[in-house]
């Protein structure tokens, strides 16, 4: 069989979610690829080998599975949630971008359940209308283009995921960006605070942006902040479809 990459979505935590294209798909490997605790999630077999590496390598892990590939073997890149959202499958591209030779490869992205998706279904429905999915790190970016786009996302009324709030390296980034969204959203904006979804750590807090504090946050929690129509009904939150002219 000629070699190929998949880029495959692990989803939240929880094995009930990831799909059936991706456990098939982990069957069929030679060679599994991925940040060390994603790598964690895949149980050894026979003829599997592992190749777990650091968060911060993700161009030189896409073209070590260029490489497999190219040598016939069949490589699966693991992320969690989904490859697409701030994963590795635009890392993969960029490093083919520099291999012509591998670009003729059989690719595929799987899909997973990204942590915006899980950790409003917990919640309810608080992505119920028009949204946007901000990645606060600026290790990619500088914290300029973060704080812009914080506050075109707030001054358009869109509800706001944020992906990587809060990191021992990064610890005053989230308290910029809850400075920001003060300065934009009315104090009783409500924001949900997510962690560890779908697995046994999972904690759920929903409370009023005047009462937010950047401790509430690390980097296993999913941040959504709701657009000024998003409610509580009971214990669920949402943002209902119909927007006021």
């Amino acid at each position: 069989m000629s070699g190929w990459v998949r880029v495959a979505g692990l989803g939240p935590g929880d094995a009930a979610l990831v799909t059936p294209e991706v456990t098939a798909a982990l069957a069929e490997a030679t060679d599994v690829l991925g940040y060390v605790p994603y790598v964690g999630r895949v149980a050894p077999r026979a003829g599997l080998v592992l190749h777990p590496s650091d968060n911060r390598e993700e161009i030189a892990r896409a073209h070590h599975a260029i490489d497999l590939a190219l040598a016939g073997r069949r490589a699966v890149i693991v992320s969690s949630g989904d490859p697409g959202v701030f994963a590795m499958a635009a890392a993969l591209f960029e490093a083919l971008e520099a291999r012509p030779e591998a670009q003729a490869l059989d690719i595929r992205i799987l899909p997973g359940i990204t942590a915006m998706l899980a950790a409003a279904a917990r919640a309810g429905a608080p992505l119920g209308h028009d949204f946007c999915a901000i990645n606060l790190s600026d290790n990619l970016k500088p914290w300029s283009e973060v704080e812009r786009r914080l506050r075109h996302a707030a001054r358009g009324g869109f509800a706001m995921a944020f992906y990587n709030p809060r990191s021992r390296a990064r610890p005053d980034g989230f308290a910029r960006a809850l400075a920001i969204l003060r300065e934009e959203c009315e104090p009783a904006r409500l924001i949900l605070f997510a962690r560890a979804v779908s697995t046994p750590d999972e904690e759920l807090q929903t409370l009023p942006l005047s009462d937010a504090t950047p401790d509430m946050a690390d980097m296993r929690t999913l941040v959504i902040v709701g657009n000024e129509d998003t409610r509580q009904v009971g214990r669920w939150l949402y943002s209902p479809r119909k927007v006021a002219p």
